[in-house]
């Protein structure tokens, strides 16, 4: 009775979420009310409240860590592109064709995230992209693959996407075999829809954005601030691995340290002119209703987590189709409804290292699954709330426009997945 309860007060909050526009209520509302109310139904069906609450608390932590770094990584790039870094890149392209700078900008986001991570990578790209393209409805397209591309691309290395991290460090995967056995699967998921776009805009040619004036003085700022901030993003993974501290503590370190030089590049001019160029005017910028949308949907899907229902579907799955290949498709689509973190950490959970082993194809078609299913709805995946809240999309639009182009390469990588393994045996 209490797991039907939690369930119908999840679908209707996501209900709510993809008709935000229709209901005219912003879409951090819904996801907010719903996680509250399902953590209240579980707490007050539960024998032991102190438990319910030291679980939510456990998950706040793992939540907040998500939030900090998705902070910091957009107030980074919001330096950036105050200090009109962006231009510096964007002068270097110089194509009019919609479709040429489309797999320019796919091919540097698939290999962008595999080295950053999807979700970081993202929010750089669409920032680029906002600087090169001035109609809203190209930004829409063009953003949509940029989240196909960044999970696609994330999916194949051990720091490019969180699950496939869980994996690395859980024991599933190793970093090379999983960099080897993915790298074509995931091209295929990235490259398939980005062909299919680039059809379409075929022909069709930029519309060009002016660009602003600078002064040689506020050019090499903006250069310093480029450099260093791309630096620090590229920073953030190396500080996780040699220091073994989570991701949003080198992120955290990475936004200090930018305070430090916006300070110094800044400190002999008036304060009114200093002012628009801080960390603080930065902040002011971000999209906060955003990050608390986040921490809703997070809150109610960790809430089924402590409840078991993902374990118990998990279990389901297994159950009722009893093939590695058909568990893995299935939870690769339900990640595009449900956070994958707690599906795979579910996975990983019910199979130990000797019912399947390390680097066997069960874990390997489990990150590629999990780690590019999200794409089809754009609250599947951290990198597309990101871009949802900077390009403000809208569910719907995302879901007949793009969600029909990530299943098809969603489909295209599970294809060459299978003929990897059937070639090599």
């Amino acid at each position: 009775m209490i797991s039907t309860l939690l369930i119908i007060v999840f679908v209707l909050g996501y209900a709510a979420i993809a008709f935000e526009h229709p209901l005219k209520l912003n879409k951090a509302a819904s996801a907010l009310i719903t996680g509250v109310i399902c953590w209240t139904i579980y707490i007050l069906q539960s024998e032991s409240a102190e438990t319910v609450g030291d679980e939510l608390l456990h998950h706040l932590g793992e939540i907040a860590s998500i939030l900090f770094f998705l902070l910091g990584a957009m107030t980074i790039v919001e330096l950036i592109d105050s200090h009109n870094g962006f231009d510096i890149i964007t002068d270097k392209i110089k194509t009019t064709s919609k479709s040429k700078l489309l797999l320019i900008v796919i091919s540097i986001t698939f290999f962008l995230s595999a080295l950053l991570d999807n979700l970081t990578t993202a929010i750089v790209m669409t920032s680029l992209c906002s600087k090169l393209l001035s109609e809203k409805e190209d930004r829409l397209w063009f953003v949509g693959l940029i989240v196909i591309a960044a999970n696609a691309g994330g999916a194949w290395s051990p720091l490019g996407d969180v699950t496939t991290t869980m994996l690395w460090i859980g024991g599933q995967i190793t970093a090379l075999n999983i960099m080897k056995e993915l790298i074509l699967p995931s091209l295929a998921a990235c490259i398939i829809p980005a062909l299919i776009v680039a059809y379409r805009f075929k022909g069709q040619q930029i519309v060009a954005m002016q660009q602003s004036v600078s002064t040689p003085k506020e050019r090499r700022d903006g250069q310093i601030i480029l450099f260093s901030g791309i630096g620090f993003l590229v920073f953030v993974p190396i500080f996780k691995t040699v220091t073994h501290l989570p991701p949003f503590m080198g992120m955290l370190l990475a936004l200090g340290l930018m305070w430090v030089i916006t300070t110094v590049i800044h400190k002999s001019k008036d304060h009114e002119i200093a002012e628009r160029f801080t960390v603080g005017r930065a902040l002011q910028k971000i999209d906060s209703p955003s990050i608390l949308f986040f921490l809703g949907i997070l809150l109610a899907v960790s809430s089924l987590q402590s409840f078991g229902l993902l374990k118990d579907l998990a279990t389901l799955l297994s159950n009722t189709f009893k093939n590695d290949f058909l568990i893995g498709i299935a939870l690769g689509l339900l990640s595009a409804i449900v956070d994958n973190v707690p599906l795979v950490a579910a996975s990983q959970g019910m199979y130990d290292l000797s019912t399947y082993p390390t680097d066997h194809h069960f874990w390997e078609f489990l990150a590629l699954t999990t780690g590019t299913g999200g794409s089809a709805v754009i609250i599947g995946t951290a990198a597309g709330v990101a871009v949802m809240g900077i390009e403000q999309i809208d569910f719907m639009w995302y879901l007949k426009k793009i969600g029909w182009l990530a299943l098809m390469g969603f489909a295209a990588g599970i294809g060459v997945f299978l003929l990897q393994v059937w070639l090599v045996g």
